[in-house]
């Protein structure tokens, strides 16, 4: 029996004379994140996506695994390919669901009937199929309200389909969607969350990392690699850009008051980020800050942040507590990770007591005594460039 991945769209389905647009950036991920897996034939109908292979022994359960971490998806399931007869549906569902059935004690059948000529309704389908299923599986009994599996039966227009539960789907629109966007991705456990709940939202990624060698080390520059690896089975590729960093940090620590360091050290690093994404093409910032985690991200000191960029900055984090960052990073599989101790240039030369409550003249009146556009260039000049894919 011919197998397919079924994906079925949530918000997509909603974007009304737009909606096209958005089917087709979901194919076109949707084949990014197989192609090295074989050839496939990826096309949609009835608000459904349908995947199949045409490359033979393509392992279905992976591709059923890699496509569940594709924004736009709401659910998808792998389903048989059956004709549209009733005997064959009947008797192609007692095989289909072997490695199932015999391990599960209640089950109930749904059916959907989409092509409205099909001979019988739905309820009949349902009874049609419970009643093979019974007969072959005398370990089941039906439960219509809380049952172990739930076998799937969609008539459509070219075939009949059967599948058991749907799996849910990562959400969101496609990635690419809603344009372009600079991640400042620090190593810890929040800007990973935050980029990949900005992706969710359909924004591809270029991620830029400060080092501050030899007050960082190597190990702490591949974590961040290794944390772009994990978020791009999400995001899909991210550019990934390395920006030396020490030269302005040591500027700042013995030129600027103590207090006020991490504050104008976060300036630098948004006016480089800004740079960078506009090179990019990017319209936004994106970082990790939640509201009064640390001294660096309290009113103050976000307004006086903000106060260097041109372009908007995203904090999709703003408003959550750290359980919640936390849950997340562990669904998506980053938290191990960023708890590794490798220290990243943000906890270099941290001062003892940061002001929480710093204005913008001050801050302004303590950077204006340097000549800050040479360091900068340098540091620009100096990053390294690198395509990261999951």
């Amino acid at each position: 029996m011919d197998e397919v991945i079924l994906l079925k769209l949530g918000e997509i389905a909603l974007k009304g004379l737009n909606r096209s647009v958005f089917e087709e950036l979901l194919i076109k991920n949707v084949r990014l994140r197989l192609h090295d897996l074989g050839v496939f034939k990826v096309w949609r109908a009835q608000s459904t996506i349908y995947v199949k292979p045409e490359t033979t022994g393509v392992d279905m359960n992976e591709v059923l695994e890699r496509l569940k971490t594709v924004f736009g998806v709401s659910a998808l399931s792998k389903a048989g390919v059956v004709a549209k007869d009733m005997e064959q549906i009947k008797a192609q569902s007692i095989t289909y669901f072997e490695e199932i059935l015999p391990y599960v004690h209640t089950f109930k059948v749904e059916a959907k009937r989409s092509d409205k000529t099909f001979p019988m309704v739905s309820p009949q389908i349902c009874a049609a199929v419970g009643e093979v299923l019974l007969d072959a599986y005398q370990n089941l009994k039906v439960d219509v309200n809380n049952p172990d599996v739930i076998i799937n039966i969609e008539i459509r227009e070219t075939a009949a389909y059967i599948h058991p539960n749907k799996v849910q789907g990562a959400g969101g629109i496609p990635v690419g969607a809603s344009g372009k966007a600079a991640l400042l991705i620090s190593g810890g456990i929040d800007s990973p969350v935050a980029g990949y709940m900005m992706s969710k939202r359909g924004l591809s990624l270029t991620a830029v990392h400060f080092v501050s060698p030899p007050y960082t080390s190597e190990r702490a520059r591949l974590k961040v690699e290794d944390l772009l690896k994990k978020m791009a089975a999400y995001c899909g590729p991210i550019h990934f850009i390395v920006v030396p960093f020490t030269e302005l940090q040591e500027r700042i620590k013995d030129d600027c008051p103590e207090d006020l360091f991490t504050i104008i050290m976060r300036r630098f690093m948004m006016r480089i980020a800004e740079h960078f994404a506009a090179e990019a093409g990017c319209g936004a910032l994106i970082t990790g800050e939640s509201l009064g985690q640390v001294a660096s991200q309290t009113i103050g000191a976000i307004a006086c942040t903000d106060a260097v960029c041109d372009m908007p900055v995203f904090r999709p984090l703003i408003g959550m507590d750290k359980e919640e960052i936390v849950t997340i990073a562990r669904k998506i599989d980053t938290f191990e990770t960023s708890i590794l101790p490798y220290e990243d240039c943000c906890t270099v030369f941290t001062p003892k007591h940061p002001r929480t409550r710093p204005r913008l003249d001050f801050v302004l009146k303590a950077e204006e005594h340097v000549d800050w556009s040479e360091l900068i260039q340098r540091a620009i000049d100096g990053a390294e460039h690198k395509d990261i894919e999951g």
